[in-house]
C-alpha cells in the first residue's frame, strides 16, 4: 500500500477503495487495502496457500512491505493477498496467494483486477511476476493475460550436494545452498540435485 505522504513511490497514489459500476458483478470477497492489523491473518493465509506448492518452505514471520498491498477478507480474516512493488513504469507482483479453503472462487483474479486498475491509472505500462513450475499458477497467469518472457533455474542443494558445488572458506561448512543456474544446464542440474525448479518471468502489458 502506498503512503503518498512519505513519497515511497515517487508520488504514485495507489490508495482508494475498489470502485464498481452497477453492471459489474460483486467480487468473490471483500477487497481492501492491507492494514497492519491484518498481519497475522495475512501470514497464516500465505503459509497455508503456499503449503501445496514448490514454495512451501518460503515462510515469513513478519510481512514485508510493498508499494501496493491488497487483501481479500472473509469477515475480518484474510483469505487472499496480492502485493506489488512499483519502482516505476514496470511493476512486479511479489505475492499472490489464496487460502486453500477459499481457492477456485476467483479471489486471486479479483485481487489482480483491482491492482491492475490502480496501476494503469498511475501510468504503469508493464506488470511481471516470477513463478516456478506449479501448473495451477502457470495456468492462472496465462488466463489473466501473462506470457512467459524468460526463465532460469533455481537449485536447492542439501548438505551432501552443496559439498560438491560450494567452496566454503574460514572454517565454514556448507549445510545447504540456494543457487541459480542458466536454463541451458537444466539436464545437468537435475542429474546432480534433487530440488531444481524452472523459474519463469511472466509479463503482461497494460
Amino acid at each position: 500500500m502506498v503512503d503518498a505522504a512519505r513519497g515511497r513511490t515517487g508520488g504514485l497514489n495507489l490508495l482508494g477503495a475498489p470502485g464498481r459500476s452497477r453492471a459489474e458483478p460483486r467480487p468473490p470477497a471483500d477487497i481492501r487495502d492491507y492494514e497492519p492489523e491484518h498481519e497475522q491473518s495475512w501470514l497464516r493465509c500465505r503459509v497455508l496457500g503456499f503449503l501445496a506448492t514448490s514454495c512451501h518452505d518460503d515462510v515469513w514471520q513478519a510481512k514485508r512491505r510493498a508499494d501496493l498491498e491488497l487483501v481479500a477478507l472473509d469477515g475480518d480474516v484474510v483469505v487472499g493477498a496480492l502485493d506489488v512493488s512499483v519502482p516505476g513504469a514496470e511493476a512486479t507482483v511479489e505475492t499472490v496467494v489464496v487460502h486453500p479453503d477459499h481457492q477456485r472462487r476467483g479471489i486471486a483474479t479479483a485481487l489482480l483486477a483491482e491492482a491492475l486498475r490502480r496501476l494503469e491509472r498511475c501510468g504503469v505500462t508493464t506488470v511481471d511476476a516470477w513463478t516456478r513450475d506449479d501448473r495451477p499458477a502457470l495456468a492462472w497467469f496465462a488466463r489473466n493475460g501473462f506470457t512467459e518472457s524468460s526463465r532460469y533455474l533455481q537449485v536447492y542443494a542439501n548438505a551432501d550436494e552443496a559439498a560438491t558445488a560450494v567452496i566454503a572458506k574460514h572454517g565454514l561448512v556448507a549445510a545447504g545452498a540456494f543457487l541459480h543456474a542458466r536454463i541451458e544446464r537444466e539436464t545437468e542440474m537435475r542429474q546432480r540435485f534433487e530440488r531444481v525448479y524452472v523459474c519463469r518471468r511472466m509479463v503482461r502489458a497494460l
